[in-house]
């Protein structure tokens, strides 16, 4: 199935050329090389056209690949996400900001990103660039910051439908805390679903979390792939999601608004 034109792949990483990149010495697993042909040619074949490249926590805070790939991919269709710590420079951040960065993630799910006592610290730094704040966590840790995260004074955009397993329910206080936090007015959220799938491949099992997050907030959910699917096995085919996704939100304004409208607006396409 074909993305809607200008859809954005709102995450994804970029893996090396490792003799150019280097993985970080703290990493927590070893990807194998993913690099931005094999990137665009799934790209192409699904109808991607913009594209928003995650700093993955096995990079560290070294986004030298991130940036590079920016470049390749060039800043009239590609932005990036940063991981970066309070030894950051202002000018740093002017620098990467030119070179298509729009936000700074906090893995606390897997840890390896900036610290998550750093939030606050940093959300003050990168709001006059008009940056937001990307959070991974898991739905228990989620529920627990969610009150931090509604009081930023920037945007937040909460990663994998915030983490609450699909087996929990939409009922089920994880998930309520994100509904809140959505309706807060502050806080994105990314549709990807299938880390949050208890079921497993086809992971077809997530599509109650990802209808319940578009109802409520479809002026402020993306969509990405998640390609190449770190430490996933069986591995997803970004084709087979994003039918998924089409097939729970089949109303084509809705679509276009969620892979097309929001991301631009997000991300300032």
């Amino acid at each position: 199935m074909k993305a809607p034109p200008l859809t954005c792949d709102s995450h994804f990483h970029i893996f090396g050329p490792y003799d150019r990149f280097p993985l970080d010495a703290g990493k927590r697993y070893d990807p194998p090389p993913a690099l931005v042909p094999q990137y665009l040619e799934m790209a192409d074949a699904l109808g991607i056209q913009r594209m928003v490249v995650v700093q993955a926590s096995v990079s560290g805070t070294d986004n030298a690949v991130t940036i590079d790939a920016v470049r390749q991919f060039g800043l009239h269709r590609a932005r990036g996400v940063a991981v970066i710590d309070a030894g950051f420079s202002d000018a740093a951040f002017n620098t990467m900001h030119d070179q298509g960065i729009r936000g700074v993630r906090f893995n606390i799910a897997t840890g390896g990103g900036t610290p998550e006592e750093q939030l606050a610290g940093i959300a003050k730094r990168i709001a006059p660039l008009g940056w937001h704040i990307q959070v991974y966590a898991d739905g228990d840790k989620l529920e627990e910051i969610a009150p931090v995260l509604a009081k930023l004074p920037v945007d937040v955009v909460i990663d994998h439908c915030g983490g609450v397993m699909s087996e929990l329910g939409t009922d089920h206080p994880q998930f309520q805390a994100l509904l809140r936090l959505l309706d807060g007015g502050n806080a994105w959220i990314k549709t990807c679903s299938y880390r949050v799938s208890s079921a497993g491949k086809p992971w077809a099992d997530t599509g109650a979390n990802v209808q319940a997050l578009v109802k409520v907030a479809p002026e402020r959910c993306v969509w990405g792939t998640d390609w190449p699917h770190p430490q996933m096995d069986p591995c997803p085919d970004a084709g087979e999601q994003l039918g998924l996704f089409l097939q729970w939100v089949p109303d084509a304004a809705t679509q276009h608004r969620v892979l097309v409208d929001n991301p631009a607006l997000l991300y300032g396409f």
